[in-house]
């Protein structure tokens, strides 16, 4: 029999610090930027788009490190593993999680493999477009992901963008290999439609074999499944997972079981400002609720109060204790 959890909710992901900065339709044209989409790009790339940027914010995230935060914001208790390079944003990166009461695991640094960065160009309509450079986050491996720490969560959390190394790999099964072997729920995040495209059939096996909690967006659960609409891929998934939660933006979300669909409404916002976060703070808000044993319906209605949050601001974590805005 496991122990009783220690954290409500272990994330594991890409480690990175944003550089979020606004610019017109104009500059993605120009510099041949895929709009509303996640890039990969090498360190050249990367320093000549962060040059091209001019004035910027830079602050902590990564997806599943975001999602932590908006647990601890929300009064819940969270971990988080990733890594970083011992260079000064990995020593940034390390301060703001602990800041706001995540605990940090961090995996050795690799020599010469500078922490990674993303660059995240917001347009006027809020649409945010973000070229990644994974530095040391990439090179995530199987001993890195400290087990104890996994062990001690209810939930695991992680992130598909993790998935584009092979060894990047290995950490993700292996980790959710142990938090299975302790009872625990494991969760993914298919995280971008692109990155369902690049790793759709490792996805597939993982959402029968070894996710419990599945979250998307449509268009990322429409690719994950090939089909042309939303009703055929509900249909599809909830033969393959325990729970799936797909959110709609302005529509709302759907929470997805064997038995039934539930239909949650999103949190009015009178200005949304930038859409970065806003599918890691729904999960945030989900999981807290889940890891609390409230209703489905309940839990999405958290999701989508964290969300709203996150989007009537620029950057990806919470200005305010997002436990002060609960009902």
């Amino acid at each position: 029999m496991s122990q009783a959890p220690e954290y409500d909710v272990v994330g594991v992901g890409n480690a990175l610090v944003d550089v979020i900065a606004h610019a017109d339709d104009h500059f993605i044209e120009h510099h041949e930027l895929v709009k509303g989409s996640m890039t990969l790009v090498d360190t050249d790339r990367a320093l000549y788009l962060y040059r091209a940027l001019g004035t910027a914010v830079e602050m902590s995230g990564g997806s599943a490190a975001n999602t932590m935060c908006g647990v601890a914001s929300l009064g819940g208790r969270a971990a988080y593993l990733g890594k970083v390079s011992d260079d000064e944003l990995g020593n940034v990166f390390g301060h703001d999680l602990r800041a706001v009461g995540v605990q940090f695991r961090p995996g050795a640094p690799e020599a010469d493999t500078p922490t990674g960065r993303c660059i995240i160009v917001v347009t006027p309509d809020a649409q945010r477009t973000m070229n990644t450079y994974l530095g040391v986050s990439s090179l995530l491996q199987p001993t890195d992901i400290d087990e104890a720490t996994v062990a001690a969560g209810k939930v695991l959390y992680m992130e598909g963008y993790l998935y584009d190394r092979p060894a990047a790999k290995e950490a993700f099964r292996h980790a959710a290999a142990v938090a299975h072997a302790h009872d625990r729920q494991v969760s993914l995040t298919l995280s971008d439609s692109f990155c369902v495209d690049r790793h759709r059939a490792d996805f597939r096996r993982l959402v029968t074999d070894q996710v419990d909690i599945l979250f998307g967006n449509e268009d990322e659960l429409r690719s994950l499944y090939e089909v042309e609409t939303l009703a055929e891929a509900i249909a599809a998934v909830r033969n393959d997972c325990h729970l799936a939660v797909v959110t709609m933006g302005a529509q709302g979300c759907a929470v997805i079981s064997r038995s039934e669909v539930v239909t949650v409404a999103a949190e009015p916002v009178d200005q949304v400002l930038d859409t970065t976060g806003a599918g890691d703070l729904f999960a945030a808000g989900f999981l807290f609720g889940y890891t609390r044993e409230r209703p489905l319906a309940e839990c999405a209605k958290l999701g989508a109060i964290a969300a709203a949050e996150v989007i009537s601001h620029v950057g990806p974590r919470p200005l305010v204790a997002l436990k002060s805005l609960l009902p």
